[in-house]
């Protein structure tokens, strides 16, 4: 029981938003929870702007009633915190609740937004984050919480974006086993991806009705999203799960090592991500 205890990892993801979790490590995330690992999942903001008919109070209410039904999916918690939709700011107040916030679930790894991002949303919740690497490892910051001995892991979801560097993993994880699994999570995001990502013109084709033919269409919107992952990172598939399953591998989630943490490394890798014997 002692062994099982001490191999069980505490991962936490870090969103701006509800339903960023889900999106960039809700493969991780089920694999995870599939195994007896804690999960927990963060919004920063409280999702309050992101509708084009909806807004405010109402809104949010209704995106953290999605962000609750796609964490138990999985079994998860996923916390929705109190920051404006689009005026997240680093803050003290912010960083200091950061740091309690880690403090008190003692994550082994944190997967966050990388800084340079399109959102300023994205980018703060990255800088808080980062801020709050180290700092939750000295007693007199927030000392109403104890400190941890540990810096925890970070690391970055993947993005497209190329200025000031392009994203660059060192972590690959096949994420196909469960892909079925992430679709029911996203589509506990009705309010994000029936309504808002359609109105913003995010998918080619029109949102159809009735909840498996919208699955469906989930799964497809989805896969096109993620599919240039495993061809733009084939060679780390390939070492990370050898030439013959690496060839086939179609559907990814992949992690890029934050410094401000302490180091993912080839030692602690294997532990972090215990993905890779199956």
């Amino acid at each position: 029981m002692a062994e099982a205890a001490e191999k069980q990892l505490r991962i936490l993801v870090v969103g701006a938003h509800p339903d960023d979790c889900d999106l960039k490590a809700g493969g991780v995330a089920a694999l995870y929870a599939a195994a007896g690992h804690t999960v927990r999942f963060v919004s920063m903001t409280n999702g309050e702007s992101g509708h084009h008919e909806m807004s405010g109070s109402a809104l949010a209410d209704r995106r953290m009633e999605e962000a609750t039904a796609a964490g138990n999916v999985i079994g998860i918690r996923y916390d929705v915190l109190s920051y404006r939709d689009g005026r997240l700011q680093p803050t003290l107040d912010a960083r200091f609740e950061i740091i309690a916030l880690i403090r008190e679930f003692r994550p082994d790894l944190i997967l966050t937004h990388r800084p340079n991002d399109y959102h300023p949303d994205h980018r703060y919740t990255s800088q808080l984050v980062c801020d709050a690497a180290y700092m939750v490892t000295v007693p007199p910051v927030v000392p109403e919480v104890p400190a941890l001995r540990d810096n925890p892991v970070i690391a970055f979801l993947s993005d497209k974006f190329t200025r000031p560097y392009p994203f660059s993993p060192t972590v690959v994880v096949d994420i196909e086993p469960v892909l079925d699994t992430v679709v029911d999570m996203l589509h506990c995001h009705e309010s994000q991806f029936y309504e808002w990502l359609a109105y913003n013109r995010f998918f080619d084709e029109p949102v159809p009705d009735g909840t498996d033919a919208r699955k469906a269409f989930l799964k497809n919107e989805y896969c096109k999203m993620i599919a240039p992952l495993a061809e733009r990172y084939r060679d780390l598939i390939v070492k990370t799960y050898g030439q013959e399953r690496g060839r086939q591998i179609r559907y990814i989630e992949a992690f890029e090592p934050c410094e401000y943490g302490s180091p993912l490394n080839d030692e602690n890798r294997d532990r972090l991500f215990p993905f890779f014997s199956a």
